[in-house]
């Protein structure tokens, strides 16, 4: 008779086969590797949502058009840099986040990074389920709790596919987004006028939003699903299929969602405008009262924030089931549970203070990964346990961003955290070099 521990692998064996195996645990050889287009779909369809409009309309509302706009173009290039490095490291060596980082953090100090990310990356999830429960509850009256909870389902079976499932929920949401959302930003703008749009100066102008703050908010939109970029671009064949496809992403998907919703704000120049109530595309859309434009909305929301939720529970399931030892499929269902649990809470009105806090904690991870692979210790293995180089320069390189966030917030706390804790861990790392060669003449 077969033991249950047998019947279990026997069952995970099977499900590879039909749905991909996902290779969680080990590189992705070059077999298994898939066409640029392919990796291009899973990665365009992650920013390009209607989350990152709305991050566009905070921009346009609390800095003007041409300054949000300006946010909008530095933030996402430094984003292009900033993801195509890590990634480029994933697509080298087919590995995901969680083993990159073994070698950087430690064969158990890896734990809490990629830890930490996965579980920042499951608060998305649980924040863009949230955000569509509250849409679908604020335009019809249907109760939040069930619109988040069937949303939270529909979310996890894209991600129980793997990676196909991410490739074709993109193959839909892309031309959804590229469609309906040109089109609110070039219906808005018509009806007041292009100038209108670009002497835009915001909801405040004698307040506005410094402009280091709107770049921190663009950067920390993505910066922890950047931070993990090796989960999608292990499995380009190449290093200049891995540059292409974060192209894709960043600047053009990212950057093009985000000035249409900025677009659409600055036409409709509201007083108050509120981007995470009904004052954003599907809003715009609904207020037509048009029915068939109204169920479009609802399946473009839909596929939008299911698009992003599926790559965020993807990149958090990746990432604990190195952690736990068990299949991502098997760690996404453990983990959508918490998700939906925690989107029911309303976490999503801490969008912006979430953000804040991304831009403190994250960029030094990435900036230590890139600074150690790049640089210090190209050809690195997992060699200890503890790596206490990479911990230092992390605490400081946040510190220092919290420094900038509470006592110089005119300048940007994400820009601040990766340039400072890359120059520490550089200088930690020459000096440490030095002490092991005096210790070895000695």
């Amino acid at each position: 008779m077969s033991s249950p521990q047998s019947i279990s692998a026997g069952s995970e064996a099977a499900l590879d086969h039909v749905l991909g195996e996902e290779y969680e645990h080990t590189p992705v050889p070059q077999a298994a590797r898939r066409s640029v287009l392919s990796v291009a779909t899973v990665w365009i369809s992650f920013p390009m949502i209607i989350t990152s409009a709305m991050t566009g309309s905070i921009l346009v509302a609390g800095m003007g058009f041409l300054h949000g706009l300006g946010a909008m173009l530095l933030g996402n290039l430094l984003m292009f840099m900033y993801v195509g490095l890590l990634g480029g490291l994933g697509a080298k060596h087919g590995l995901n986040f969680a083993l990159l980082a073994s070698r950087v953090f430690g064969r158990k100090g890896y734990a809490l990074a990629s830890g930490l990310l996965s579980s920042l990356l499951l608060g998305w999830y649980a924040v863009q389920t949230g955000i569509t429960g509250n849409l679908i509850h604020s335009s019809s009256g249907a109760s939040y709790f069930l619109m988040t909870f069937v949303a939270g389902v529909l979310y996890l079976a894209v991600t129980f596919v793997g990676i196909r499932g991410l490739h074709w929920l993109g193959m839909v949401s892309v031309p959804l987004f590229l469609v309906l959302g040109t089109w609110v930003a070039i219906d808005a703008a018509g009806h007041t006028g292009w100038s209108s749009v670009f002497t835009y100066s915001g909801t405040n102008p004698a307040s506005s939003m410094a402009f280091g703050v709107g770049l921190t908010i663009v950067i920390s939109l993505f910066v922890d699903a950047g931070t993990v970029s090796a989960d999608f671009n292990r499995w380009a064949k190449n290093g200049s299929d891995s540059w292409i496809v974060t192209f894709s992403a960043f600047p053009f998907a990212n950057c093009y969602a985000m000035l249409m919703g900025g677009i659409m704000t600055a036409a409709i120049a509201l007083p108050n405008p509120q981007p995470f109530g009904m004052d954003n595309m599907f809003g715009y859309m609904l207020h037509q009262h048009e029915t068939w434009l109204s169920a479009i909305a609802v399946v473009f929301l839909f596929c939008s924030l299911g698009s992003v939720c599926a790559h965020c529970l993807y990149n958090a399931s990746v990432g604990w089931s190195r952690i736990i030892g068990v299949k991502m499929r098997t760690a996404a269902v453990i983990l959508a549970v918490a998700g939906i649990a925690v989107a029911a809470t309303n976490v999503w009105a801490l969008f912006i203070p979430w953000l804040s806090v991304l831009g403190i904690i994250v960029p030094p991870i990435g900036a230590i990964v890139i600074v150690d692979l790049y640089i210090a210790r190209p050809g690195a293995e997992i060699d200890r346990q503890w790596r206490a180089q990479a911990f230092a320069a992390w605490i400081i390189g946040s510190v220092a961003a919290y420094v900038v966030e509470k006592q110089f917030p005119e300048f940007s706390t994400a820009v601040s955290a990766f340039v400072v804790s890359a120059v520490a861990y550089g200088l930690i790392a020459q000096v440490s070099k030095k002490a092991a060669a005096t210790a070895e003449r000695i």
